[in-house]
């Protein structure tokens, strides 16, 4: 029974399109604390391994397709029901709906694997990123967590870290360091957006 010392679990639902790495350290960053729990992961994707991470993590793992999240309401009621605190979108590669955002106003954040608003955008997830930013000679790039808004990372911008990137570097060397700032950065900005007077 939730008291004033004992308050009830925030929420937590991740939407997530592949490996879910990030899903899974969220799950159990959360798990360790006891604060805030995930109640269920989402994918657009039948065979992502983030689906058997949730699984494996004894969280609900749901698959939906482009009908059930554009056409219908089909995910929305389910998010309805659950009413989450937060929705967490980690490594999700679709545009995220507006009558979702509507319902969950500055609920709703993503994080992406460069310094936006540099190499954001349609197309630009994953390895593309890291190709890019390679190829382009950068001296550093970093993580963006954000607010979701209706187009492709341009929601307003809640943190940043920066890793620098060496010469030598490969687009492996750089996915790494993208990967690890992710790790450790992504449930700790999560954590104080749910609690913010215990993090003022």
């Amino acid at each position: 029974m939730p008291t004033a010392q004992n308050p009830p679990q925030k929420k937590i639902v991740i939407f997530a399109s592949g490996n879910g790495s990030n899903a899974e350290n969220i799950i159990k960053y959360f798990h360790s604390k006891g604060t805030a729990r995930v109640v269920a992961v989402f994918s657009n994707n039948r065979t992502a391994k983030v689906l058997r991470r949730a699984h494996d993590h004894e969280v609900k793992a749901l698959h939906f397709d482009r009908e059930a999240l554009y056409e219908t309401d089909e995910v929305l009621n389910l998010l309805k029901d659950m009413n989450p605190d937060l929705i967490v979108l980690a490594g999700f590669l679709w545009i995220f709906p507006t009558k979702i955002l509507k319902r969950f106003p500055n609920k709703v954040i993503n994080i992406h694997p460069a310094l936006l608003p540099k190499y954001g955008g349609k197309g630009m997830y994953g390895m593309n990123v890291h190709k890019a930013i390679h190829e382009q000679k950068e001296v550093e790039t970093g993580i963006s967590i954000h607010y979701v808004n209706d187009k492709y990372d341009e929601g307003k911008m809640i943190f940043q870290a920066t890793t620098s990137i060496k010469p030598q570097d490969t687009v492996e060397d750089i996915a790494e360091k993208i990967h690890q700032l992710e790790q450790d950065h992504f449930p700790e900005v999560i954590e104080k957006l749910l609690f913010p007077s215990e993090n003022a």
